[in-house]
């Protein structure tokens, strides 16, 4: 089988959402919509943060921008970054990929842009670099992702106990994954939902995804 290319720093473009490399641009966007203090529960799961003040922050996207596994992605709503999400643990010998260091602001939880983006970057991993295995992981007791990840069409695979120490504590790993063979009828399960007419007035869908 043939070796998958790496990811690129490229910029995807949707109805509702736009991913594209996260920079020291987004900093202050970010900082406002998820590094104050009524925030710091949504870092409760990522490895590193919550974050004391603007410079802090501004020096850890520094270097999340210079990383290149995991290669990090601002979320875009209504042109203004209110998200990130990363590719990481990138094997393009055996192309397998896991989509993680996801951190959405009270701005993109639950929208229409927050389902989209996760869209986007599944069909530039199958589509684009035609990749065989997409995976989700998550702490074990992160119910949230967990419910997100079968939303979006994962599979759960098991639990790998005491997977790693995190912020000084036992992490209990739950496994997800999607493979190419799957990503056809996740596709068009995605489509149904992201089009206009699955929405009211109101903007509330009118058919769940999962």
């Amino acid at each position: 089988m043939h070796k998958g290319p790496p990811p690129e720093r490229v910029t995807i473009e949707g109805r509702y959402a736009t991913i594209t490399p996260l920079s020291a641009g987004h900093t202050g966007a970010l900082f406002a919509c998820t590094g104050r203090p009524e925030h710091d529960d949504l870092w409760r799961y990522l490895p590193h943060g919550p974050y004391p003040d603007l410079a802090a922050y501004a020096s850890h996207i520094a270097e999340l921008e210079r990383s290149a596994d995991p290669m990090y992605f601002a979320i875009l709503r209504d042109g203004q970054a209110v998200g990130r999400c990363a590719l990481m643990r990138i094997v393009p010998e055996h192309r397998v990929i896991e989509v993680g260091g996801i951190l959405y602001s009270p701005q993109l939880q639950r929208t229409a842009a927050a389902t989209e983006a996760m869209y986007l970057l599944a069909k530039y991993v199958f589509e684009t670099l035609g990749y065989r295995r997409y995976e989700w992981k998550c702490h074990s007791l992160n119910e949230p992702s967990r419910r997100a990840a079968l939303r979006l069409g994962f599979t759960f695979e098991g639990v790998f106990r005491q997977h790693m120490i995190f912020k000084g504590a036992n992490r209990d790993t739950a496994w997800f994954s999607m493979l190419d063979s799957e990503w056809p009828a996740r596709k068009a399960a995605f489509e149904r939902w992201l089009a206009p007419s699955n929405f009211d007035e109101s903007g509330r869908q009118k058919e769940t995804l999962r």
